[in-house]
């Protein structure tokens, strides 16, 4: 049984899929297995996956599930000790699962660990040095678009990109999986939240690197699947994770990041979208199963209200 278990999730990404695995097969850490969860693809890459890496084990949905079904698919066919999640946009340099192995032992409290990120067209620039969530209900990945230079250092992180990071499956199996009600975006942070909640920690292992295409699956930065999306998962966020009285004390920085948001994405011919996607959020947060508040976890509420707070200075910083 394989110590180490890859799921890539994949959506026609045929042009991806080569440079992607054939990183896998150049790893120095071995003792893993990789599993390709297709979303009803229409590009012929199941059948090139089939016949030019044999040792990937498909799983197939005849259409698009979302990411978190995709995900929770191949958790839940996982066999290991540790689930790494990849997009199929990504090469993996080749100590990527030996440094975040590493990384997870080093933190026997550690739900998660994330790698370098760099940006694949332009590799001196990071793409993702971890992902913060401050108290507008604003996420953002640290260092994007920034020198690598200065994101060397292994620190937490609020939680990890699911693009690429590696999680404690006895800890998953606690917290609970991805929540497909999310569909994609902002499913990371949710589940890095929850598991804060529960006293877990997150990591940022620099020494693990890998390269990201991005928005290999939506086609651009911004877009009405993804700004739709993202806006009614912002809600979910909020609802699901905040007992009612955190919500308000941090109500008034999230009216004022709601309204940045959208005179933001005003500007962008995105305003309606953006507003919809709010809306729907509100319309069926009541649908959406809370977690419990315990007393016995207020302290990790605290600490984590401090961060939402402290990463507000980290956000402006970003710019």
């Amino acid at each position: 049984m394989s110590n180490v278990t890859v799921v890539i999730p994949n959506l026609n990404g045929m042009k991806y899929l080569d440079g992607c695995l054939n990183s896998l097969r150049e790893q120095t850490y071995r003792d893993f297995e990789t599993i390709l969860i297709d979303n009803g693809s229409s590009d012929g890459s199941t059948d090139f996956v089939k016949e030019r890496f044999p040792e990937v084990r498909l799983v197939r949905f005849p259409r698009n599930t979302g990411f978190c079904r995709a995900v929770n698919t191949g958790i839940r066919e996982s066999r290991g000790e540790y689930v790494v999640l990849l997009n199929n946009d990504t090469v993996c340099r080749p100590s990527f699962l030996k440094e975040l192995v590493s990384g997870m032992e080093r933190h026997p409290d550690c739900f998660s660990c994330c790698p370098q990120m760099l940006n694949m067209a332009q590799p001196e620039l990071i793409d993702n040095a971890g992902d913060y969530y401050c108290a507008l209900g604003w996420a953002f990945a640290l260092g994007k678009g920034r020198k690598a230079g200065r994101y060397q250092r292994e620190r937490k992180v609020f939680s990890c990109c699911g693009g690429a990071s590696i999680y404690r499956k006895a800890a998953l199996e606690k917290t609970g999986l991805f929540d497909e009600a999310h569909f994609a975006y902002l499913e990371d942070i949710d589940i890095g939240y929850r598991a804060r909640i529960s006293g877990y920690e997150n990591w940022y292992i620099p020494e693990a690197v890998v390269l990201h295409a991005g928005s290999a699956s939506t086609g651009s930065a911004y877009n009405l699947f993804k700004v739709q999306h993202a806006s009614r998962n912002s809600i979910y966020v909020i609802y699901k994770n905040m007992p009612f009285g955190q919500i308000v004390l941090n109500s008034p920085l999230l009216a004022l990041g709601f309204l940045v948001k959208f005179l933001f994405f005003c500007r962008k011919g995105l305003g309606r979208e953006y507003l919809k996607g709010l809306m729907r959020g509100a319309a069926s947060a009541k649908r959406t199963k809370k977690v419990r508040f315990h007393v016995k976890n207020l302290r990790y509420y605290i600490k984590i209200q401090l961060e939402l707070w402290g990463n507000l200075f980290l956000r402006l910083q970003a710019g």
